[in-house]
């Protein structure tokens, strides 16, 4: 957190408060879990527990995971073994006489499998927060990142003196693809189950999963047996080309049909740039119908930066007669929001305060579109901030109401207030 103070000469001073903001809750299990990992570094913490940990959790969330661990790891080293047994019953090693040509392939194959875990690693530990925001556009990225893997699988048989980099390569690049559809599909798993039927839901999933795998097995099988398949490799690469092509377009539709009723980033955007522009919001099915699964937040304009600090957002100007407007204009709201108006498109900075929420980032979004409607080159940048809040102060309820009336959940919102960068005035 950045702590900001004005010193004699009315100069803006900056402050890293090394202290959390996490308060204690009091319960048993909150207490265990920090008193058992208060020897980690935050930034391991950060990587390997869920945001906002231990309060974010269960209480018995942490034994959990840790017998989890020891538990993996033996699997993975019976999945070692089973490998080198299965390489030697089809062969390899067989006409040696030995074990070790099976158990070298072993070594090989499971090394393979080792680089590609990598990926699930780092996406894990990296990204999980993004996952709950926007599960559909996620899942269509998985897809996309393990069409791409695949293919230096394809090229195996054509360098099979790089078996090893081509095969692991491709499989860092299927396992980072597995670590973001695991997580968003759970995500999706959760829509669906508004009974609380999750379990249900998993079990029933399965089922089709299992009866498409069959079936696709089968047409595979019938496929590879098909004369001039085997023994051509292009015409193998055009048919996994046409087949994924397909398996892509059919991903796209089925996530195109999802209809979520909390608000995320790109939903808010259309919900807010519908209330700026026609006074209405569209329902929860006409907006997931407009959202665009495939677009980057980046890409999106207006452009909005959140959780810039205010050395960014001043442009390194530290007088405090700017800073002061802003302070007394944001005094009532938990962010602070500035803009550049330089060029065609105005890029919108939002710096949040301590106890900055969700409905904190709703709000900066929905004063940036004000902004983006009504701009005026001609007019002041402050006075047109206090225009724009004085109009969200009017409206703002309205929208919220809005926003209830079409069935959106806006008790829990999927905008999530950047934790790198929280203001604070001393």
């Amino acid at each position: 957190m950045n702590r900001y103070c004005l010193d004699d000469n009315l100069q803006l001073q900056t402050f890293l408060d090394e202290q959390t903001s996490s308060t204690s809750k009091g319960f048993e299990g909150s207490q265990f879990s920090e008193t058992k990992l208060s020897w980690l570094p935050d930034v391991i913490k950060d990587f390997i527990l869920p945001s906002g940990f231990p309060e974010s959790v269960s209480d018995d969330y942490l034994q959990y995971i840790i017998l989890q661990f020891p538990t993996n790891v033996t699997g993975w080293i019976c999945h070692t073994l089973v490998t080198s047994s299965l390489l030697k019953a089809v062969g390899i090693g067989s006409f040696s006489g030995t074990t070790a040509a099976a158990s070298a392939a072993a070594i090989r194959w499971v090394s393979k499998d080792g680089i590609g875990a990598v990926g699930r690693l780092f996406i894990g530990g990296r990204f999980g927060n993004l996952f709950d925001d926007d599960p559909k556009q996620w899942r269509m990225y998985a897809d996309l990142i393990g069409s791409g893997g695949s293919i230096f699988d394809l090229a195996t048989p054509l360098y099979p003196s790089y078996f090893l980099p081509l095969a692991s390569l491709g499989n860092l690049i299927k396992a980072v693809a597995r670590g973001l559809k695991d997580p968003s599909f759970r995500v999706i798993q959760s829509h669906f189950a508004i009974s609380g039927n999750l379990g249900e839901i998993a079990a029933k999933e399965e089922v089709w999963e299992v009866v498409a795998q069959l079936l696709g097995l089968a047409l595979g099988i019938l496929i590879l047996d098909t004369p001039g398949l085997v023994n051509s490799h292009s015409v193998l690469s055009l048919t996994w080309l046409s087949m994924r092509l397909l398996h892509l377009w059919f991903r796209y539709q089925s996530l195109a049909v999802l209809h979520f009723n909390t608000i995320n980033l790109k939903r808010a955007r259309i919900l807010v740039r519908a209330h700026i522009l026609h006074n209405k919001v569209p329902g929860t099915v006409d907006c997931n119908s407009q959202e665009n699964i495939l677009v980057w937040e980046r890409f999106t304009r207006p452009s909005i930066i959140f959780g810039v600090s205010l050395e960014v957002m001043m442009g390194g100007e530290r007088s405090s007669s700017t800073v002061m407007k802003l302070l007394k204009l944001y005094a009532n709201e938990k962010y602070i929001l500035m803009l550049n108006s330089q060029g065609k498109d105005l890029k919108v900075f939002v710096s949040f305060k301590v106890g900055a929420s969700s409905m904190s980032v709703l709000r900066s979004i929905w004063q940036t579109y004000w902004l983006d409607k009504h701009w005026d080159s001609t007019e002041g940048v402050v006075d047109q901030l206090a225009r724009s809040l004085s109009e969200m102060e009017d409206k703002f309820n309205d929208f919220m109401q809005l926003l209830e009336g079409g069935g959106w959940d806006t008790h829990q919102l999927s905008l999530k207030v950047p934790n790198n960068v929280l203001i604070d005035f001393c």
